[in-house]
Parts: C-alpha cells; sequence; structure tokens
C-alpha cells in the first residue's frame, strides 16, 4: 500500500510557531496558495482512496486540492491539551524534550502519542491495498514515519509519499515532495 501523506498549509498559527493539534484554525492565505500549488501537481492522478483529517484546516486544504476527500477523525493532529496556542520556546525545559523525543509524549489535559498510534492503526487497518492520498497534519505523518522506523517532520504543504506493508513486511521506503 502507498501513502500519498499531505501536511495540509500555512495557518496563521503555524506561521507564528504556535502548536495546533484540535484548535480549529483555518488556512492562511499562504497555506491556500500552497493548495493551489499542490493541485497543479495532482492534477489527472488516481487513487483508490482520498481521506481528509475532520479539522478544517486539512479538510479545506483537501478541498482546494482533490475533491470527494472522505472526512475521517481518526486522522486528526495530537491534542495538545493545555499547550495549544504555546510557541515551542513558552513550554517548559521538559516539555521541549519530550516534544522532541517525541515517543512516549502525552500532552497535559490532551492527548498521548500512544492513543494517537491507536488512532493511525484503526485507520490503517481499514484501508484497502492501493494508493490513497491523505490530508493530515503533521505529528500524524512523523508518527507514521516513525512506526516505519524512518525520521520525517513534515513542512507545511508538503507531499511524502510513504509505502506501507499489508502483509507484515517491515522494511518500507519513504520518498519526499515538497510544493
Amino acid at each position: 500500500m502507498r501513502l500519498w501523506l499531505v501536511r495540509h498549509g500555512d495557518t496563521a498559527w503555524s506561521e507564528r510557531g504556535q502548536l495546533c493539534g484540535w484548535a480549529d484554525v483555518r488556512l492562511s492565505e499562504s497555506g491556500l496558495d500552497q493548495a493551489r500549488r499542490l493541485r497543479a501537481r495532482l492534477a489527472g492522478r488516481r487513487f483508490d482512496g482520498v481521506w481528509t483529517s475532520d479539522l478544517a484546516r486539512a479538510r479545506d486544504f483537501a478541498g482546494l486540492v482533490f475533491e470527494g476527500a472522505v472526512v475521517d477523525g481518526r486522522l486528526r493532529e495530537i491534542d495538545f491539551g493545555t499547550l495549544e496556542g504555546r510557541t515551542f520556546e513558552e513550554c517548559e525545559p521538559d516539555t521541549q524534550q519530550a516534544l522532541i523525543v517525541f515517543d512516549g509524549f502525552a500532552a497535559p489535559g490532551g492527548e498521548s502519542v500512544q492513543s494517537l498510534e491507536t488512532r493511525l492503526r484503526s485507520f490503517l487497518f481499514d484501508l484497502v491495498p492501493g494508493d490513497h492520498l491523505v490530508f493530515t497534519h503533521g505529528g500524524v505523518i512523523r508518527l507514521l514515519h516513525r512506526l516505519r522506523g524512518l525520521s520525517h517532520s513534515p513542512a507545511s504543504g508538503e507531499l511524502v509519499i510513504l509505502d506501507w506493508p499489508t502483509s507484515g513486511r517491515e522494511h518500507v521506503s519513504s520518498a519526499r515532495d515538497t510544493t
């Protein structure tokens, strides 16, 4: 199975470096431009499934890039709880370190990486083999890479292609493509 993972475009929060999990912020003008550029690059491509997070920034980005995306709440970003809206610099040093390490991170008043992983594994289990275009968030893409033994934190509007095993294969490949 091949996942065409797209991190939604810029928002006012991402442009200011604010943590944005379940806060439902909209795309900025830059984010809208990123969607238009990606739409031109994906024109004419066919996918076995097109999916989007239920948060506005991903839904709106998906709607501008590719028609007919199915909304799935399991593709949401991690819930940053009381950290929502803070910048990295505003977080305590131990929280900064936990965000960098990522594995084992649990947002105060929010969600753990383990909970995010459970949601994502449920989504992946429901997919049929083939090529799937998935509009989602940076934490989701970062975790999917980590589950495959890879490391990548995508930029806003970035497309990343990730081969995902469907029959117990452990080795997968990843290719990055930015808009």
